[in-house]
């Protein structure tokens, strides 16, 4: 597993790589998340922000109903709604630091996933070990990206969070999230998946008189 993780990285050579490519790997593809998107669906701002509204609407009903003083109902409303306020504006900015600090970069070899508000990690997932590919959409073009890797080679859901499939808690699936441009992310990387099985395909014939065949190239799937 210490092949996947490299830890807090301070100097990247390349952004968002750990190292240099290696001679023969391309780089095709990077992004990052959008901040708006990362706030409203992963940590669901406005979910949060109706629950602070309906905990002042009730506050306000419910002085009303038991004869509280109005200056009392004020002050109750506007404790609600600095708190909510406060809640949100956390969100927000953490949904900025991922956006900053989060870099996904495809290559013809790999997807890396350089991510980390507290501390930065970083994830090669080789294409040898992706069994599948999904996109699911969040509209106007914007989505996610998840990888489905072989048995034994997954990570905890936790260390990836939020950058990782929802409610995959057994069978985490990393991802890359809140992509703006998200089915082009994916066709880059269905194309560089499927490029490479082929070029290992060829290099296992040749090594092998053409007797064996290669493993099967990982699904693609469609949209969600």
């Amino acid at each position: 597993m210490k092949q996947f993780v490299t830890r807090e990285h301070e100097i990247e050579p390349v952004p968002g790589l750990p190292g240099n490519l290696p001679h023969g790997e391309e780089m095709l593809w990077q992004g990052r998340p959008c901040a708006r998107l990362v706030a409203r669906h992963v940590l669901k701002n406005r979910w949060i922000a109706g629950y602070f509204f309906l905990l002042a609407a009730w506050a306000i009903l419910g002085g009303l109903h038991d004869g509280r003083p109005v200056p009392g109902i004020v002050f109750s409303v506007a404790v609600l709604t600095s708190l909510g306020a406060v809640v949100i504006g956390m969100l927000e900015l953490f949904a900025w630091g991922v956006q900053k600090t989060t870099l996904y970069t495809i290559t013809s070899h790999r997807v890396v996933m350089r991510f980390g508000v507290a501390f930065s990690l970083t994830f090669n997932l080789p294409f040898k070990q992706v069994t599948a590919v999904s996109r699911a959409d969040l509209g106007d073009g914007a989505g996610n990206v998840a990888i489905r890797l072989q048995p034994g080679h997954q990570l905890s859901w936790l260390l990836q969070w939020p950058h990782v499939r929802s409610w995959r808690f057994s069978d985490p699936e990393p991802s890359l999230i809140c992509l703006p441009d998200a089915k082009a992310a994916c066709d880059v990387l269905a194309l560089a998946i499927t490029q490479d099985a082929a070029l290992a395909s060829g290099h296992a014939r040749l090594s092998q008189s053409g007797t064996a065949s290669a493993d099967a190239p990982p699904a693609i799937a469609a949209a969600e």
